[in-house]
């Protein structure tokens, strides 16, 4: 587990959160998300902010689990400067997942700021 990442998180969890920050950073998006399916496959994004497509890092990696056949999620992590997840970034995981999954929130630096539960 990266040594910025707190060992109060689980290892997997700690990977999403990993991998939201490489996202994110990677195009300097305003957001990096990840999340994990059932089968332990991960999916990432960044924010997409076009004239016409405008899409929150959460949801868009939540629609590439979808695309890509996952039949639900188990955890989520998302990098941002807002306060946590929207609710339409919850609302897009939940119609995926249900209820009950987390969302790890943290800053840029992959400092924790949250938990949200779906």
């Amino acid at each position: 587990m990266p040594p910025d990442i707190p060992e109060l998180i689980a290892a997997e969890d700690a990977k999403l959160i990993t991998l939201a920050r490489a996202s994110r950073a990677r195009i300097q998006a305003a957001e990096g998300a990840a999340v994990r399916d059932l089968d332990g496959r991960t999916y990432t994004a960044a924010s997409v902010s076009l004239p016409s497509l405008t899409l929150s890092a959460l949801r868009l990696a939540t629609a590439m689990a979808v695309s890509s056949g996952a039949r639900g999620l188990e955890a989520g992590a998302l990098v941002t400067a807002a306060d946590g997840p929207t609710a339409d970034d919850l609302a897009a995981v939940r119609d995926l997942a249900g209820v009950g999954v987390s969302v790890h929130v943290t800053d840029s630096s992959g400092s924790p700021r949250a938990v949200t539960i779906t």
